[in-house]
């Protein structure tokens, strides 16, 4: 069996976050308000089998795993992207002095969406705050910079939703939210790792500057059952 990181979404709803499993204990998603993400045990051909008999045909799903899979033909992929998985085994803090960061909650959840649609760093939908804590910082109350919690294993926390408007880009904010939310779950005792794209060659610099490393190559494509 693919366990940890390697598999997170299975994993998570499995274990920490398997209030939100809509699925079965052979085929786990999220709720759709939540997020896109689809889990199977092993992704193997028996695994595979199961997603024409168990996935409704309404909605668009997300895979993401550190395994190359190749997707049944009855799917229709709308989308493909090479991923990186990296992980934090020792935090190197980014503090910014003078800057007030809020754990942001549901009555900002318009502001989240409007900076995550310009950003895209990631499905950010009505109800993904409710995966864990999000910091966020303001200029004239208006949320310019935001990190939080997204997938939780017993031993991991992935860190989401990494993102800064265009217009304060260059001063370390992300960087500076993306530090205290680390530091946030080495609290918990879990290890902080994330997810980016192998083209995103600036962030992961920057999350190689916090102490990130590659962990693994990750396979994830968007798809709808046909």
């Amino acid at each position: 069996m693919i366990s940890g990181p390697d598999n997170p979404v299975w994993e998570a709803l499995s274990t920490v976050q398997s209030h939100f499993n809509q699925g079965n204990d052979r085929v786990k998603y999220l709720p759709p308000e939540v997020g896109p993400f689809i889990g199977l045990k092993d992704w193997d051909q028996e695994d595979l089998k199961d997603l024409v008999e168990y996935i409704p045909v309404h909605r668009s799903f997300s895979v993401m795993i550190a395994k190359q899979i190749t997707l049944p033909s009855y799917l229709r992929i709308v989308l493909t992207l090479p991923l990186y998985q990296m992980y934090c085994p020792h935090l190197i803090p980014f503090p910014i002095k003078d800057l007030t960061p809020r754990r942001l909650t549901k009555e900002d959840i318009g502001q989240m969406l409007s900076l995550t649609s310009k950003t895209k760093p990631g499905p950010f939908l009505e109800r993904t705050i409710e995966f864990g804590d999000y910091l966020g910082l303001f200029s004239d109350n208006t949320l310019i910079a935001m990190a939080g919690e997204r997938l939780k294993t017993e031993g991991f926390t992935e860190v989401s939703a990494i993102c800064t408007d265009q217009a304060h880009l260059g001063k370390g904010y992300a960087s500076f939210l993306c530090s205290l939310v680390c530091e946030q779950i080495f609290g918990e005792g879990k290890i902080p790792f994330l997810h980016v794209r192998q083209d995103n060659t600036r962030a992961i610099e920057v999350y190689k500057k916090l102490g990130f490393r590659i962990r693994a190559d990750v396979y994830f494509a968007i798809f709808k059952k046909s």
